[in-house]
This record gives structure tokens, C-alpha cells and sequence, in this order.
């Protein structure tokens, strides 16, 4: 792997890792689309911080967001085709995780 490659990865997998993204995208893909699903999905997360994760996974073109001009004003939040495929890329590290921990278990 070249260097360009190296740091490419670097970015994803620090875009990917920084805390609370996976479980927020993992959140969209179960199919939490309004901001109390996705707060209810993700155990912890603060609206302040959960806010702040979903602008940034919009501006980094895996979170599509749509505001919706009802009475309240509605916003729904989706993967993009981006996100959907980071999504298939994470399955299975969640998987591997599992079963690591499974493993972790029994010692």
C-alpha cells in the first residue's frame, strides 16, 4: 500500500472511529430516521454531541438530511449511498467484534 493509500485509510478509519459515528450510522441503518430514534439507538450520546456527529457525517457526504416544512417542522436523517457502503464495510468488524467478545467471555 502506498503512502496516499496509507493516509486515505488513516482518514476513513479515523472518520469511521471517532466516537459515537459508527453507532450513529449503525442507528440509520437498524432504521432509526428522526433525531429521538437515533438518541434512543445510541446509549450515552448527548443531543448536543449527537447533533454535532450528524452535521459532520452530512458534510462528509454519508448522512443525508431532509427537513420536512410541516407543523412542527420535521427533520429525517438517512445513509447515503456512501454511508450504506461504509455500513457493508463495518458488518463485519461488528461481527468480528461479537464474536471477540463472545471468546473474551469464556476466559
Amino acid at each position: 500500500m502506498d503512502e496516499e493509500a496509507c493516509r486515505a485509510f488513516q482518514d476513513a478509519a479515523e472518520l469511521a472511529g471517532k466516537k459515537w459515528n459508527a453507532a450513529i450510522l449503525l442507528a440509520l441503518a437498524r432504521g432509526a430516521v428522526r433525531f429521538s430514534e437515533i438518541r434512543g439507538l445510541v446509549d450515552g450520546v448527548s443531543d448536543r454531541l449527537l447533533t454535532a456527529r450528524l452535521r459532520e457525517l452530512e458534510q462528509e457526504g454519508l448522512v443525508d438530511r431532509e427537513v420536512i416544512p410541516t407543523s412542527p417542522v420535521q427533520v429525517r436523517y438517512a445513509l447515503t449511498r456512501g454511508g450504506q457502503e461504509l455500513i457493508r464495510i463495518l458488518h463485519p468488524l461488528v461481527q468480528w467484534s461479537q464474536r471477540r467478545s463472545t471468546e473474551r467471555g469464556r476466559r
